[in-house]
């Protein structure tokens, strides 16, 4: 047993910083976890060849290597691995590439860099970690629209959706909650100037009034949200050319766990709760199951590769299943090709973009069964 100890503090080790064995502030329990960038990471990865990482333990080295892709103006691009072991010349293009004034919200990023380095500095109290975040922080409250306070996708824009007030991946709901948790000095932001959660407040403050004037209005009555807007009309629009002005079943739920999230919502936001949702019941597909099946020769296609297709089959049995997106008047399922011409049948969706994309789910299912009837009774022993 005595000698299983020692391999076991040797493998420890060999993931924390020297310097810091030994301080309590240090325990495997505290060190924060990489999963928050799992979605950048995987992006990432699925571009390069095999690559050095740094495990978890090493978050001292992580969160240096957030600080070398944060560009001055605070902000970070997307689809970058913070957990990747960088060479000479990646490091110099990085420090180079620091002056560009540019950043993407995109993909659950900005809010997952600021909350891993609060985490840091809660753990090292070494001040430049809670600095980049502050600058972090200050880049999301700046890059806020002013009209209604949602984020863009992408800055400066390069794409036609880039500037759009953007719901998908997160991008809404995550810098929202950030706020929050900063506002409310949540952990790990506890130790943040009242100054900071202030401001934060006060963008908090704007989001949640724009998130409740984004709900759509299907014949006067409230449903769900799109993954995307025109920053000035406030209208549902195109993102990429395959994804139409619709309702989106998939962000939606996003949207309503945040504001279930909110300890005490005010009347406006438990109408929103309770429309939202009522609208993902209603559109639910019943006797309907999505089924993967295996190909005979695999295909190759631009983004993707795959061995597999999809197919939409009747099953009495099968467990609710919803559509990605919906028709803003009439809720019917919208579907389309990368011309942006819609179609009628997921049949008639290319094998490229039915094996590269989620047109169908269960994405509410949990939200449904689960988490809406513990926020009811959290609300009815509120009152």
């Amino acid at each position: 047993m005595r000698k299983l100890i020692c391999i076991n503090i040797a493998l420890f080790c060999a993931f924390i910083p020297i310097a810091s064995f030994g301080d309590p502030t240090y325990k495997n329990d505290k060190i924060p976890s990489l999963g928050q960038f799992n979605d950048a990471i995987n992006h990432y990865r699925s571009k390069k060849a095999k690559y050095q990482s740094y495990n978890e333990g090493d978050f001292v080295k992580i969160a240096d290597n957030i600080i070398l892709l944060q560009h001055d103006n605070g902000g970070w691009e997307e689809n970058l691995d913070p957990s990747k072991i960088f060479n000479q010349d990646e490091i110099n293009q990085f420090i180079n590439d620091k002056s560009k004034n540019s950043g993407s919200f995109d993909n659950r990023n900005i809010y997952s860099q600021i909350t891993y380095l609060m985490n840091v500095y809660e753990i090292t109290k070494d001040i430049k970690y809670k600095n980049a975040a502050i600058s972090g922080i200050n880049f999301t409250i700046s890059n806020q629209y002013k009209n209604c306070g949602g984020w863009p996708h992408t800055l400066p824009a390069t794409q036609s959706y880039h500037d759009k007030i953007t719901i998908a991946d997160e991008v809404f709901s995550g810098n929202a909650q950030n706020l929050r948790n900063i506002s409310l000095g949540k952990s790990p932001f506890a130790s943040l100037d009242k100054s900071v959660k202030s401001k934060a407040q006060i963008a908090l403050n704007k989001a949640d009034e724009c998130i409740l004037r984004l709900q759509i209005r299907q014949n006067g009555v409230l449903t769900g949200w799109a993954g995307q807007y025109d920053k000035d009309t406030l209208q549902p629009s195109m993102g990429r050319k395959f994804e139409l002005p619709s309702i989106v079943s998939q962000e939606s739920v996003e949207i309503l766990h945040y504001l279930m999230n909110i300890e005490k919502p005010n009347k406006d936001q438990i109408l929103a709760i309770e429309s939202g949702i009522a609208w993902l019941k209603k559109s639910s597909i019943k006797g309907q199951r999505l089924e993967t099946f295996k190909l005979e020769n695999k295909q190759e296609f631009q983004y993707h590769n795959v061995d597999f297709d999809r197919r939409i089959v009747k099953d009495e049995n099968a467990p609710l299943l919803w559509a990605r997106f919906y028709d803003l008047n009439d809720n019917s399922i919208v579907l389309a090709n990368r011309d942006s011409i819609r179609v009628d049948a997921y049949d008639k969706i290319n094998i490229e973009r039915r094996t590269g994309y989620n047109w169908y789910g269960y994405w509410p299912q949990k939200l449904i069964d689960t988490d809406y009837p513990k926020w009811k009774m959290r609300i009815k022993t509120r009152n």
